[in-house]
């Protein structure tokens, strides 16, 4: 059952590669009121280890009238597999802005990004705050589809007050995500 699963993601990523590659390519920056959606998951799994973790992530970001700005919100599920134990499951809900580099390659087609964001970490049982600075790339295929590459540190915290992420910021996560992108008016 799980190989059927393996082989319905690979083929639904591949698709989606090929359908962004086969448009024409013309590498222009994202227009004042266009919007974007990403799509990313990994899954990792140590050496002899007997637990694994899946995640996927997608996100919406809409582009301000000066579309240096983007403005979005990012979904989050991860799913750890624990051998002899109880399964667990996180989910994140994490607003987000971003401000994006143009001018910096020929004809924009990588665009570094720099942003913050605060939101929510939750399972079942509980809900944790976590903030922090992200950066990262886009690298576009066409106008309208590209790879993103980012890198974010995320604090946690239990109150809203500076004191909460000031004692808990060497306690964070190093989070890189691998996606695919698309942009639409």
């Amino acid at each position: 059952m799980k190989k059927i699963y393996r082989t319905r993601a690979s083929i639904l990523c591949g698709a989606m590669l090929i359908a962004g590659l086969v448009v024409t390519p013309c590498y222009a920056q994202p227009a004042a009121g266009e919007s974007e959606i990403q799509l990313s998951g990994g899954f990792f799994r140590a050496q002899g280890a007997e637990s694994g973790t899946a995640s996927a992530d997608v996100s919406y970001g809409y582009y301000f009238r000066n579309p240096a700005w983007q403005l979005g919100l990012r979904q989050g599920l991860s799913y750890s597999f624990i051998d002899h134990g109880q399964d667990e499951w996180l989910a994140t809900t994490i607003p987000f802005l971003n401000y994006h580099f143009y001018g910096l390659s020929k004809d924009d087609r990588f665009v570094p990004f720099v942003g913050g964001f605060v939101g929510a970490i939750w399972n079942d049982d509980d809900v944790t705050g976590t903030l922090g600075p992200t950066a990262g790339g886009k690298f576009f295929l066409n106008d309208h589809t590209f790879l993103m590459l980012s890198y974010r540190y995320e604090w946690f915290f239990n109150s809203f007050g500076f004191s909460g992420v000031t004692r808990n910021r060497a306690d964070g996560n190093h989070v890189v995500t691998l996606g695919i992108g698309f942009l639409w008016d």
